[in-house]
């Protein structure tokens, strides 16, 4: 019985078109059920229905815990959780195969966007204002998944660390804080590179927290990621299209638009597309101390991975490393392993090397010091400071 009247206050629900709230649901429950059955059925699915129109439904405990990174499904009963030391199973079990699709198709709607057979996959943000989170929401429907609906949710928690709580933490010693200050005192333009969910952003973060008070810095991002420590930041955001294709805002126009807000410090939380070329034109043009975060696995890819990106702006590969020579100068490399979590694992230093650009490298967790090191001293003598170490 209770299985049928769930399923009849969810038609209700959804053809009333009413907001789901818990006295929406309650009222439904009460009218469904007709008087006729069991207060304890009443109620358990008065639970049940809650538990699936508000929030992220049966997977809302999961993105509540503070250190989840990671929420997959798979299948019905085949949930997957990384809380930072890879995935494994959860106790959370959905009814069937239904009930993952409609998760998948509530949250995209809720976000604006369209999940059904003609679009069978999205890719959004999910804002959470009740702990300041934000959700990366990306779900794929049958026959494209073969094995049924996948669902993929990964949570950015905003983060406030400065470089003294990431030393004490492991990700680096203190005379590399000592040289992380100075890189962002020298103003230094610099990018964050590593694998996904090793510490880019949160390094990032960290390091704008040492830039001067009396500096502005204008952040452009796809999600609020980026919280320094800082009395002055200012957030832009992108905005993905409606249903119907239109209204989107991307990186590459929020980064035109914050070169005319008088920004000291740009910052392109994640350069991924044809934006690049509008960075790398920014910090030519004497927007000194900005930067970004980037994928790449190592400080020396950096220069194909820029290649690539900057042909999706029309930027040739000449161009390109003109560009990128004069406009960045330090490339850091963060890691996340199983036995030292996510730290500092290398600084390199931007060179020209003829009409290409590379990255020597400057320091490595592992080895130490490296043949980049005089090149670094040299960038930061230029610009009135030195090496601390």
């Amino acid at each position: 019985m209770e299985a049928e009247l769930v399923e009849r206050v969810r038609n209700r629900l959804v053809g009333s078109g009413v907001p789901v709230t818990s006295a929406s649901v309650a009222s439904a429950v009460r009218e469904e059920s007709g008087g006729i059955v069991a207060d304890g059925d009443v109620l358990a699915a008065l639970r049940s229905l809650q538990a699936e129109f508000r929030g992220a439904g049966v997977l809302e405990p999961l993105l509540r815990e503070a250190d989840v990174a990671d929420v997959l499904v798979t299948g019905p009963d085949d949930v997957w959780v990384d809380r930072g030391d890879g995935l494994v199973r959860a106790p959370v079990r959905f009814p069937g195969e239904d009930a993952v699709r409609r998760l998948a198709q509530r949250l995209a709607m809720a976000m604006g966007r369209r999940l059904d057979d003609a679009q069978p996959w999205v890719d959004a943000w999910l804002p959470r204002e009740d702990d300041g989170a934000a959700v990366r929401l990306h779900a794929v429907l049958p026959p494209v998944a073969a094995g049924g609906t996948c669902l993929s949710l990964r949570v950015l928690r905003p983060t406030a660390h400065d470089l003294g709580t990431l030393r004490r933490g492991g990700a680096f010693d203190e005379d590399i804080a000592e040289v992380l200050r100075a890189i962002v005192a020298t103003r230094l333009a610099l990018l964050v590179v590593g694998g996904t969910a090793s510490g880019k952003t949160t390094l990032l973060a960290a390091m704008l927290g040492e830039v001067p008070g009396t500096e502005r810095i204008v952040c452009v991002e796809e999600a609020a990621e980026l919280r320094p420590r800082h009395p002055h930041v200012v957030r832009l955001l992108t905005r993905p299209p409606n249903v119907e294709g239109a209204g989107e805002i991307r990186v590459r126009d929020l980064v035109r638009q914050a070169l005319r807000m008088r920004p000291d410090r740009l910052i392109v939380g994640e350069v991924r597309g044809p934006e690049v070329c509008e960075l790398l034109a920014a910090l030519n043009t004497g927007h000194e101390g900005g930067g970004g975060t980037l994928h790449a696995n190592s400080p020396q890819e950096v220069p194909a991975r820029m290649e690539a990106l900057a042909a999706l702006g029309g930027l040739s590969r000449e161009a390109l490393h003109s560009q990128l020579g004069a406009a960045v100068q330090v490339v850091l490399h963060v890691r996340r392993t199983a036995a030292r979590g996510r730290h500092l694992a290398g600084i390199g230093v931007v060179r020209r090397d003829g009409d290409r650009v590379r990255v020597r490298p400057a320091w490595d967790v592992a080895e130490g010091w490296g043949p980049g090191r005089h090149d670094l001293a040299e960038l930061m003598a230029c610009r009135g400071g030195e090496l601390p170490c």
